[in-house]
């Protein structure tokens, strides 16, 4: 069965392109910065948003038009897998992600559950076998379930705990037997709406406990993949312990985790931390914590996560600057965590969305790459922090000074530093290179 027969397959046709199927910047095979297009983006598909979402919303009724409507339970599982690798092959991505319960349905225990999973994977596994895809990253969905309502590893009841850990190992071991790249722990509902009723010590400890408990089963089990912490601030708990990356990274030093972990960065997360993207890759980055990117955007009329397409060149352009002085993102790569829109319902438009966001990041990737060639803005930084390089800017930097040394040394000179940031130079510089870069 064709589950998507009005498609052929997605190929590069160039700016000039009017085809709505067709990429117009995206050009696997182009060399950019001495690797291909491919090889810099790693392009993944979410199983979750793509091939699970129905359209419902908190006020309106599923809107998604699918050609696997009318299945449900293991046949339902079974056909959106062979609709899945349809699309990727049709899309030409290589590597897709999914949460445990995005693939197979729930049973009465975790027993039966693990055995519908083992049905699904094995399936999986024979069509990654035959169509050479890969599996970028997988994760646990420990937070749609009602055991779920007050957390998972940050439950009150130890049960919710035990449950959450045996989910996890069962989540690793599928990461080894389909050779995950990956392996990520989105805290979903890892945080508190009161202190009025939490032990805030408690919890802390006890999610740096299933991480602990989760790097020693790895070993165990001999995965080798990066294991991966995502934040994101709020939506659904209003205090959640992965605020922003530099809080998850913070945690993760302190329980001595952050020798295993990377960060997955989400576009949309930052914004709702109220940070831009590039930030959060920027502080990820510089801790040697940037691991793999959910590729996506938020609404900036709206206060929650919605999860778009990533269409805004700007953001892309600024990403891929951080991805590509972190030499890449190694192991990680470019999920897109993004949905069409609710009532954007037919299968053509999951396939509209997935090309914009692919346009999107090879085009940001084509500037940002001319952007470090020419040293557009690091030129500027270098000679911004030039003091640094001499007398007692020198001093500071090598550790030679003292509050004692400083102070003899300014204590007669007049400080009247005004040298100009230039920030709308750069800005129209950047604005140059979006509108010239071949």
């Amino acid at each position: 069965m064709a589950y998507f027969p009005d498609v052929e397959k997605v190929t590069y046709e160039g700016r000039q392109s009017r085809n709505p199927l067709a990429f117009k910047y995206y050009n696997p095979t182009e060399i950019v910065a001495g690797k291909t297009m491919a090889e810099h983006l790693r392009f993944a598909v979410s199983y979750w948003h793509t091939f699970t979402l129905t359209g419902t919303d908190p006020f309106g009724q599923p809107t998604m038009v699918r050609p696997w409507d009318g299945f449900s339970g293991l046949d339902l599982a079974k056909k959106r897998v062979e609709a899945a690798f349809e699309f990727f092959d049709k899309l030409g991505v290589a590597y897709f992600c999914f949460h445990d319960r995005d693939i197979a349905p729930e049973g009465d225990t975790l027993r039966e559950t693990n055995r519908n999973l083992d049905i699904i994977v094995s399936m999986i596994k024979d069509y990654m076998t035959t169509s050479a895809k890969k599996l970028l990253w997988n994760t646990q969905n420990m937070f749609s379930h009602p055991r779920f309502v007050h957390g998972a590893a940050t439950s009150p009841n130890a049960d919710v705990f035990a449950y959450s850990a045996a989910q996890v190992k069962k989540g690793l071991e599928v990461a080894l037997e389909l050779e995950a790249e990956n392996y990520v722990f989105w805290g979903g509902r890892e945080g508190y709406e009161t202190l009025l009723n939490t032990n805030l010590q408690l919890e802390l400890d006890n999610l740096a406990r299933l991480l602990k408990m989760a790097c020693d089963y790895a070993d165990e089990i001999g995965f080798k993949g990066q294991l991966l912490v995502e934040p994101k601030p709020k939506e659904p708990t209003k205090h959640q312990y992965d605020f922003d990356a530099a809080t998850t990274i913070a945690f993760l030093q302190r329980y001595g985790l952050s020798d295993r972990f990377k960060l997955n960065v989400e576009a949309n997360h930052a914004s709702l931390a109220g940070h831009t993207f590039d930030h959060e890759l920027a502080v990820s980055r510089v801790n040697g914590m940037l691991g793999s990117v959910d590729a996506n955007q938020g609404d900036a009329l709206l206060g929650w996560d919605t999860d778009e397409f990533p269409t805004d060149l700007y953001s892309t352009t600024l990403a891929m600057v951080q991805i590509l002085k972190n030499g890449g993102l190694h192991s990680g790569g470019l999920n897109f965590d993004a949905k069409v829109r609710r009532g954007s319902m037919t299968p053509l438009d999951l396939f509209y969305g997935h090309i914009v966001g692919m346009d999107s990041f090879a085009r940001g990737l084509k500037v940002a790459a001319r952007l470090i060639e020419d040293a557009v803005f690091d030129d500027v930084i270098t000679e911004r922090y030039a003091s640094y390089q001499r007398g007692i800017g020198a001093d500071i930097v090598s550790g030679k000074s003292t509050l004692k040394s400083l102070e003899e040394y300014i204590l007669d000179k007049q400080v009247t530093v005004q040298e100009s940031g230039r920030q709308e130079f750069l800005l129209a510089k950047l604005n140059q290179y979006l509108l010239e870069v071949e």
